[in-house]
């Protein structure tokens, strides 16, 4: 019984729930040789679950099982089983599209995680990242496929529903929670992410335009020129960006946080990481990896699931592949503004759709070039329509915040 004696840590003993019901208090003392059997067994029982919590079995239970989206999981490998054995499409596509969300879901957790080690500032620029790589993969698997109007109308899709659903959904809920306050952003760091979406309209407009008006000289191929030269300009934009936030002038994005350090220092020590900074980078990669899997089985389905479910192909990409792409964004959002951390939820958001106007799209296009496919910045006229009038919307609402 020695060495237990020597592992038991009783005075910082905390409290330890198990789903609803909740086991308690400090020990102050202990004598092995009085106590019955029954405490014994509570304390041998409270030593192995303290040995687990340190394990990296712990990391399992918190990112694949302590979650209830998690109970969507088992969708995926059905999806693949059906995929091998039936040819009933429609059910494959829903599948997959269900096996996908609690993946998008655990991958914003993840990237949150990691934030608490990496700061505000790169922590949002890494959940965007993370939360666009289902869109990036299931856009590269549809290329691959030469469904490019697929590939167009997903990322459209996803920037608007960032841009309306996930930054209206954050403001709505954080306003509701933290009613008794006024909650505030870095104004400045939302006037240079307006600037870049107003920047990637205008990339995405030109080629549009051209084709509307039928004033390019080689029909069909002039407009695939200036998307193709345009999107190598929107990359060049987009890393000079990024040393503009990380480098040049990160304190720029870090000053609303600065003032508002001693308010929240309570807060803060109550909101650990779950998991350690290495874990959070494995389990980045083992859910990217995943996802990928799963977006493959899932473009194969796209079209026989739009044939036997009478579904336009359009609302598919448009509507229901970026809610699935956008649920790590969603979730991460409307969790931080709840929190009152509206810088970050900005991050996220806004975030998400510069990123994918001006890395996602013209990398596709990029993609597409060396795989031989035709992808150009074409999205035809309504829709760059709507999508600029969505941009001006936000950039004055941001403005008038």
């Amino acid at each position: 019984m020695g060495p237990i004696e020597e592992k038991l840590d009783l005075e910082s003993d905390e409290d330890i729930s198990f789903g609803s019901s909740t086991v308690g208090g400090k020990v102050h003392s202990f004598d092995f040789e009085t106590t019955n059997v029954g405490s014994h067994a509570d304390v041998v029982n409270s030593w192995a679950f303290k040995r687990i919590r340190m394990c990296p079995l712990r990391s399992v239970y918190i990112v694949l099982i302590k979650a209830k989206i998690n109970l969507l999981l088992p969708f995926g490998p059905s999806a693949i089983f059906l995929h091998y054995f039936t040819s009933k499409h429609g059910w494959i596509f829903f599948l997959s599209l269900l096996g996908i969300i609690p993946l998008a879901e655990r991958l914003g957790y993840t990237t949150e995680q990691l934030a608490f080690y990496t700061g505000p500032t790169v922590g949002g620029l890494l959940n965007a990242t993370f939360g666009n790589a289902t869109e990036m993969i299931i856009s590269i698997y549809a290329l691959k496929s030469g469904m490019i109007r697929v590939v167009q109308q997903s990322l459209l899709g996803s920037i608007l529903s960032n841009m309306l659903l996930v930054l209206g959904c954050s403001f709505f809920t954080g306003g509701i929670v933290n009613h008794s306050k006024v909650q505030v952003f870095n104004k400045a760091a939302a006037v240079v992410n307006s600037g870049l979406l107003l920047m990637a309209v205008m990339g995405i407009m030109f080629p549009a335009v051209l084709h509307s008006t039928r004033t390019e000289i080689h029909f069909g191929k002039s407009e695939l020129y200036l998307s193709r030269f345009s999107s190598c300009i929107m990359l060049v934009a987009y890393g000079s960006y990024l040393f503009f936030q990380l480098r040049s002038q990160h304190n720029l994005y870090s000053s609303v946080d600065e003032h508002r350090d001693d308010e929240q220092e309570c807060s803060d020590e109550e909101e650990a990481p779950e998991i350690t900074y290495w874990e959070a980078i494995g389990w980045l990669a083992i859910l990217t990896s995943w996802i990928s899997v799963l977006s493959g089985y899932l473009v194969d389905a796209i079209q026989g699931a739009s044939d036997s479910l009478n579904m336009p192909v359009a609302f598919i990409s448009v509507i229901l592949l970026p809610i699935v792409g956008n649920a790590a964004e969603h979730a991460s959002a409307i969790m931080f503004a709840m929190k009152d951390k509206l810088d970050i939820s900005l991050g996220v958001a806004i975030g998400s759709c510069t990123q994918i106007s001006m890395f996602v799209i013209p990398f596709c296009v990029v993609v597409g070039w060396l795989m031989g496919q035709p992808m150009d910045l074409n999205f035809q006229l309504f829709e760059t329509a709507t999508l600029f009038i969505t941009v001006l919307v936000v950039a004055f609402m941001l403005q008038k915040y």
